[in-house]
């Protein structure tokens, strides 16, 4: 054989053995899928729940009108210190304090009239005794009478003025119980008089009192929207009235936040939150929870459930307010503030990161089991299969190789996420992408490269 057919033969070999190889390479690396990964490995892990909201004082009250009437005198202004029972505002009052002073003035007339009435009553008891003796004697004077008239030691003359000074005697007497009785009811009526006039008394004088608004605690006054000479209204039905001022308590300042109804099952009394003020940038502060409300309130809309009339399907939130320990002395009420609360922790934990762990259904996994080696999921199961009961998990690499392995869970961090059940210190897992963690099967082969992924478009 020619040298040249040599060479042109063993050049088609070499090519030939190429082309197989190229072809065995391409038809592998179509089952090989590129993947990132992470260890399963022990450490400290803390649940936070994250919620926005505002400053708020634990105590405070708006002071309203109690009392239609124009202010004379405002004693306060905004940002001062009260004491309690210090004088904040004035409303006029001439009207009322000459309505207190008259019925003053009748109170005391009712008072004089009872006197009087107790004096005429102590005299009818004197004189009813007087008609009660004479009443006696003449009765006995009689009686002698009857007897001695009877023996005939008397003339019927005597006999018949003893008789008349006894009846005599005895219509005084009845006399005397019936002034007796008059003037009892007459002390009963100045009595009463006596109460209707305190009562009255009683009512301008708070109708006055309402005219004089005093610090119901010491405190910071917050807002004070009216000005003197303005008028004020008290509330009627569903119109509010005036709101003369806003008295705090800033010593103890709590932060008022929605919590997402999905988080709230987490959140317990007494738990610890940071909180960040955003007027006061890079520092945090700390609390606890304090108080947990029980009734939902719609976001957009900022009313309760129980209020509305018809089920809502829109997001809600509860409110829960978080005690500060060391409130700022600048704070205001009203700042906007975001409180972190950790509702759970737990000491050298085994954890994994978050966007590992995956569902799959038991038919995804069966199929996965008959058809081993691809790397892309079969097609999506039928409506039916949707409704199975999904199992969490994730891929460990094992002989290059992604394989499904069911976890159970625990607490979740802010990047991990604690695994009770299902791995071991060490375990490979795949980590990403977030595209291959939502096609790979279980059985196929993977290539580990853990360097910075390109971004890609995961829609």
């Amino acid at each position: 054989m020619k040298p040249w057919k040599k060479i042109a033969i063993g050049a088609g070999a070499v090519v030939l053995l190429a082309l197989i190889v190229g072809i065995t390479v391409h038809q592998s690396a179509k089952n090989v899928a590129t993947v990132q990964t992470g260890k399963a490995q022990r450490e400290d892990l803390t649940a936070v729940v994250s919620a926005s909201g505002e400053i708020r004082p634990k105590t405070y009250v708006n002071i309203g009108a109690n009392a239609f009437g124009k202010i004379t005198h405002i004693f306060v202004k905004e940002g001062d210190v009260v004491r309690k029972g210090q004088l904040l505002a004035q409303l006029e009052n001439v009207q009322s304090s000459a309505d207190v002073n008259a019925n003053q003035a009748s109170l005391q007339a009712a008072e004089t009239d009872a006197l009087a009435a107790e004096a005429a009553l102590k005299t009818a008891e004197a004189d009813l005794l007087r008609a009660q003796a004479d009443y006696d004697r003449n009765k006995l004077d009689w009686d002698r009478a009857q007897n001695l008239f009877k023996d005939g030691l008397i003339s019927k003359s005597d006999f018949d003025s003893r008789k008349d000074a006894w009846a005599t005697a005895d219509a005084g007497l009845f006399q005397a119980k019936a002034r007796v009785n008059q003037a009892k009811a007459q002390k009963e009526s100045a009595d009463q008089h006596i109460a209707q006039n305190r009562a009255t008394l009683t009512r301008f004088a708070d109708v006055l009192k309402k005219t004089t608004y005093a610090a119901p605690f010491d405190g910071v006054i917050t807002n004070l929207p009216v000005r003197e000479g303005e008028t004020v209204v008290i509330g009627i039905q569903n119109s509010p009235g005036s709101t003369l001022m806003t008295l705090a308590d800033m010593s103890v300042i709590e932060a008022e936040v929605m919590v997402d109804e999905t988080d709230i099952v987490n959140v317990r009394l007494g738990q610890s939150a940071e909180i960040s003020i955003d007027a006061i940038p890079g520092k945090t502060f700390h609390g606890t929870i304090s108080e947990i409300g029980d009734d939902a309130i719609v976001r957009s809309t900022g009313v309760a459930t129980s209020q509305q009339t018809t089920a809502s399907e829109e997001a809600k939130d509860f409110k829960v307010m978080v005690t500060l320990s060391d409130a700022p002395k600048d704070s205001r009420p009203g700042l906007s503030a975001t409180a972190k609360i950790t509702t759970a922790s737990k000491k050298n934990a085994l954890s994994i990161p978050i966007q590992a762990v995956t569902v799959r259904t038991k038919a995804q996994l069966e199929q996965e089991k008959a058809t081993p080696g691809s790397v892309h999921a079969a097609a999506p199961q039928k409506e039916v299969a949707s409704k199975e009961k999904e199992l969490q998990g994730v891929f460990v690499v094992r002989n290059k190789k992604a394989v499904f392995v069911p976890v159970t869970t625990g607490i979740a961090g802010t990047s991990d996420i604690e695994v009770i059940d299902g791995l071991k210190e060490g375990d490979e897992i795949i980590t990403g992408s977030y595209k291959i963690l939502r096609t790979i099967r279980s059985g196929s082969g993977v290539k580990i490269d853990n360097s910075i992924p390109k971004k890609e478009d995961e829609t």
